[in-house]
């Protein structure tokens, strides 16, 4: 069963850095990624390609899932 997932980064950055999540500019200066995570080892790889990218990781929560029409 997977979870909804918004994580925050510090600054803005590109839509197509990490393809598996949607991004929301709205909230400057910070980038909030959402999207549904399978399990909890995605949700590690997702963090590690965010360590990887050198973005500053400011908050990660989990919150219901958000189901598209």
């Amino acid at each position: 069963m997977s979870h909804g997932y918004e994580i925050r980064v510090a600054g803005p950055m590109s839509p197509s850095l990490l393809d598996t999540l949607r991004t929301d500019f709205e909230m400057q200066p910070d980038t909030v990624l959402y999207g549904e995570v399978i399990d909890q080892a995605a949700l590690h790889g997702l963090l590690d390609r965010i360590r990887d990218l050198g973005l500053e990781l400011v908050d990660v929560r989990q919150v219901p899932a958000r189901h598209s029409p």
